[in-house]
């Protein structure tokens, strides 16, 4: 999408009518009105729908399986980092006998079937809640619930293929003052466990075995993957090194880096197409947009001042291919706005696209999630069809603390 201020010398005119326009004409609110958001939705969708403009990015869109959002922190001086990814960070709860979550649209008329909204003017006005002041702590703290879904057999035997579901809590807490520590304890309430019933029948007919094995991919090569099987011990561990608290790119930062941010949303998006080019270590075929958008949702989650934080929303509303789903509920069933980000990611499960849910009142992140858009073989042998939630984190909590987070006692280091 182009930048019109800066090649005209022009102002945004989508962003001159978000700011001008009256809360009550805001369409965050319109979609508590059934007739009015569809009203909008389909005059939207004849005019911004540009698949030519989407970009399918080659390779995972995301730097693999890390899911949209998650922070990379440190846990030495020399810059060893903590990714956090779908396989060993997999916070929140669950059932084998429940149907797994996932994310649901209202339903919306159109040719087929569904009204595509402009993603960016969604954004903008995300981006307009997301500015409202806070005062700030010494500890910003963020609380998730996530769930991992994969499919696996028992060791050797490949069958016999079933599907699991590992689901745990974490907690992050980055302190910001001198003197304090950044700790993370992940896996709280941890357990793996057949995803449906049927799942169940299958791990039982396998003989129950307490270890079981999935494919994963490394590089360009597979590699093979292990569960134990049944609930495990949270683990705790210290993401800060000196005055250091978060990675962006390739570079290792200080609150203060993180509180001198540019808000301009210009200067934000250059800064980041900077850190493109400067890391060595970006996926390979992870395009230049794909980086920028990943690298804009991690600000979002971290302790920027509110004008930073809604810069961050616009740098993603500028980018092409954004798609909003209009009103959708997020896997803990809380109501949001939902989008969906162009291209796609190959994994062993199949080609899976990435989606954000946003609390539109405030702007807040409710959920990340990789969703099945191509199903492999091996994933539709056990039972995950298109639009199956292969993985999700859920945001409980995002906000300032004044004490530091408990360390449960049985956590492992």
């Amino acid at each position: 999408m182009k930048n019109i201020h800066e090649r005209s010398g022009r102002p945004d005119a989508l962003q001159a009518l978000t700011d001008a326009r009256p809360d009550e004409l805001d369409p965050c609110r319109l979609a508590n009105a059934p007739r009015q958001r569809e009203d909008l939705a389909l005059i939207l969708a004849g005019a911004t729908d540009l698949p030519a403009a989407r970009s399918r990015v080659r390779g995972p869109l995301w730097g693999g399986i890390r899911p949209l959002g998650a922070v990379v922190a440190l846990t030495a001086v020399a810059a060893s980092t903590v990714v956090v990814t779908t396989l060993d960070w997999n916070p929140s709860g669950g059932h084998a006998d429940a149907a797994p979550p996932s994310s649901s649209a209202a339903a919306k008329p159109g040719a087929d079937g569904a009204v595509r909204m402009d993603g960016r003017l969604e954004l903008l006005s995300v981006a307009k809640k997301a500015e409202a002041p806070v005062a700030e702590g010494t500890y910003w703290q963020t609380t998730t619930h996530s769930q991992d879904v994969n499919v696996v057999s028992a060791k050797g035997d490949e069958e016999q293929l079933f599907a699991v579901r590992t689901t745990s809590s974490a907690e992050w807490s980055v302190g910001v003052r001198p003197g304090t520590r950044s700790l993370m304890v992940s896996g709280l309430d941890g357990v793996t466990e057949p995803r449906t019933k049927a799942d169940e029948a299958r791990w039982l007919a396998a003989g129950s075995p307490t270890t079981v094995e999935a494919a994963a991919k490394k590089a360009d090569n597979l590699a093979t993957l292990g569960y134990t099987m049944g609930t495990r011990p949270p683990m705790v561990m210290r993401t800060d090194a000196d005055d250091k608290i978060y990675a962006l790119g390739p570079q290792n930062i200080t609150y203060q880096d993180v509180r001198e941010l540019p808000a301009d949303t210009g200067e934000l998006r250059r800064l980041l197409e900077k850190l493109y080019a400067r890391d060595s270590g970006a996926e390979a075929g992870d395009g230049r947009n794909a980086y920028v958008l990943r690298q804009a949702a991690n600000l979002i989650t971290m302790p920027v001042k509110p004008a930073v934080r809604a810069a961050a929303y616009r740098v993603m509303a500028e980018l092409p291919g954004v798609r909003a789903l209009g009103r959708v509920t997020d896997p803990l069933g809380r109501e949001g706005v939902g989008f969906t980000f162009p291209g796609t990611a190959s994994t062993p499960l199949g080609r899976v696209e990435q989606r954000l849910v946003v609390d539109p009142s405030t702007g807040e992140m409710l959920a990340e999630q990789s969703v099945l858009a191509e199903p492999s073989a091996r994933a539709e042998e056990a039972g995950l069809d298109a639009g199956t939630t292969v993985n999700y984190s859920a945001t409980i909590r995002m906000g300032w603390g004044e004490d530091q987070i408990t360390v449960p006692k049985n956590a492992r280091r």
